[in-house]
């Protein structure tokens, strides 16, 4: 495939993000690019947060991991359904009730200032860590596809695609991002599904017999029932229901979506229809990576993991096939980091720096909110120079690897405001939460010296959370 006639591909629909963000952006302020001032459809909202939800590694990396991990991840997306409804009914009801812009604002509330900047500082580090992560892994795909053979190096390709992002969130942030989202969203599921019909058709299969091959293949299971594996499915169900709380529910960037729908009854509806749509969604892609794997037999693909998906699409299919992939991927990419980088802005400026305190104009304001939307694109630059330098295998399981250690103690937070009635010394909260990721490395590091056989996998979040309850009922007072 012509690279040159990709790369014009690309700018072609950055172009046209660009159009949608400037009859969107229109009049915006900074209560439209914090929550969208509170008017955003909830359909769209839901619509456009599955591809914030599944970004370019649900694209790319869990088709890829078929072949060596069948069909577990259901087990994980299972979890994830049950996490979505916690969501509706446990943290949204509170959030509205309080009427926040920065669900940390919750810790204030509840336990103290120390214990607010706590919570914004892990979301700040959790955050920055995954969307980096999934932005490393497509920015990576296009520059071995298209952009190496021009003679572009990494970092540019790196530092353009932020430039694209920025100028795109500038104004509008999330009163912008619904609407992108939900144009992205539409190309990466009609990729989805073009390419999975493509295969279908050149393997001259019906939907039920490709199942039946790949079941021959041992790719269909999807419950793994050995209680030592990691991906034992009791395990697997209750991480990814805690994953989902964690990575949704007390994470801003996707509650301040949810956030910016009028009623509380509209932004429910909004996370419960989400739940049940990933878990088709993530059946689909599940499907098309058993696909993809019969597909590789039967091409001599020798590629496995994140570079399956791209070295068919791009090498061993027709280009109008390439081309769909790479609208696809490009549309799986932006919705996972401009919403991040937006939503680190809005924790930066409200959690951090105080913004909607300040003694100053709106002009002041918003000129201070460009400036740090402009520094977190800046780490996002130097963090995906470092994925580049560490340069996993498998990013997806890699990123929920991550999201154990940086949002455990996050759980465990809003856990013990939830569900106890103590206040805790304040000043010792940042000990706690500094403390309780390192006992979870170590525990990590010399699990078959602790546990033997018995291995621990995603649930690592879990243990991360309770040692965080623990520290916080260890420095409770009535």
């Amino acid at each position: 495939m012509n690279p040159i006639l990709l790369l014009l591909i690309i700018i072609t629909y950055f172009a046209l993000l660009l159009w949608v963000a400037y009859r969107t952006g229109k009049g915006s302020d900074n209560d439209s690019f914090f929550i969208g001032n509170r008017k955003s459809n909830w359909m769209l909202v839901a619509f456009g947060m599955i591809g914030t939800s599944l970004s370019g590694v649900t694209f790319v990396s869990v088709p890829g991991a078929v072949g060596h991990d069948s069909f577990h991840y259901l087990q994980i997306t299972i979890g994830y359904l049950i996490g979505y409804i916690m969501i509706a009914y446990i943290l949204l009801p509170l959030y509205y009730r309080l009427k926040l812009t920065s669900i940390y604002g919750y810790l204030q509330h509840r336990m103290g200032q120390l214990s607010y900047k706590s919570g914004a500082w892990i979301f700040i580090v959790s955050r920055l860590v995954g969307a980096t992560a999934r932005l490393y892994l497509v920015v990576n795909i296009l520059q071995i596809a298209i952009l190496d053979s021009l003679g572009v190096p990494f970092i540019v390709t790196t530092l353009v695609i932020l430039l694209m992002i920025i100028l795109y969130t500038f104004e509008g942030g999330v009163k912008t991002i619904v609407y992108t989202d939900t144009l992205q969203t539409s190309c990466m599921l009609l990729g989805l599904i073009i390419c999975s019909a493509y295969m279908l058709n050149h393997l001259n299969l019906g939907f039920f017999e490709s199942l039946q091959q790949m079941n021959q293949l041992g790719y269909t299971e999807v419950f793994n029932t050995d209680v030592n594996s990691k991906a034992f499915f009791f395990k697997q169900v209750l991480a990814g229901a805690f994953i989902t709380i964690t990575m949704t529910g007390i994470d801003q960037e996707m509650m301040q979506k949810s956030l910016s729908v009028t009623k509380l009854k509209d932004s429910q509806k909004n996370m419960v229809t989400l739940g049940f749509i990933l878990v088709i969604v993530i059946s689909l892609f599940l499907f098309m990576g058993g696909l993809l794997h019969l597909y590789g037999q039967t091409e001599h693909v020798v590629s496995s993991g994140d570079q399956l998906f791209p070295d068919i699409a791009l090498n061993h299919m027709p280009p109008f096939i390439s081309i769909i992939f790479i609208i696809a991927l490009i549309s799986a990419l932006f919705p996972s980091a401009d919403g991040a980088m937006t939503a680190l802005t809005s924790s930066l400026c409200i959690d951090i720096f105080g913004l909607k305190e300040k003694d100053i104009d709106d002009q002041s304001k918003e000129k201070f909110r460009k400036k740090v939307h402009l520094i977190v694109a800046a780490a996002f630059l130097a963090m995906v120079v470092l994925f580049k330098i560490i340069n996993d295998n498998s990013m997806i399981g890699l990123i929920l690897k991550l999201a154990g250690f940086t949002y455990g103690p996050l759980l465990g937070l809003f856990a013990f405001g939830i569900f106890t009635n103590y206040k805790v010394k304040d000043k010792l909260v940042p000990y706690i939460c500094i403390a309780a990721p390192l006992i979870s490395f170590f525990i990590d590091k010399y699990q078959q010296n602790i546990f033997g056989d018995f291995q621990i996998g995603l649930e690592l979040l879990i243990i991360n959370g309770l040692l965080t309850f623990f520290g916080l009922w260890l420095i409770r007072r009535k």
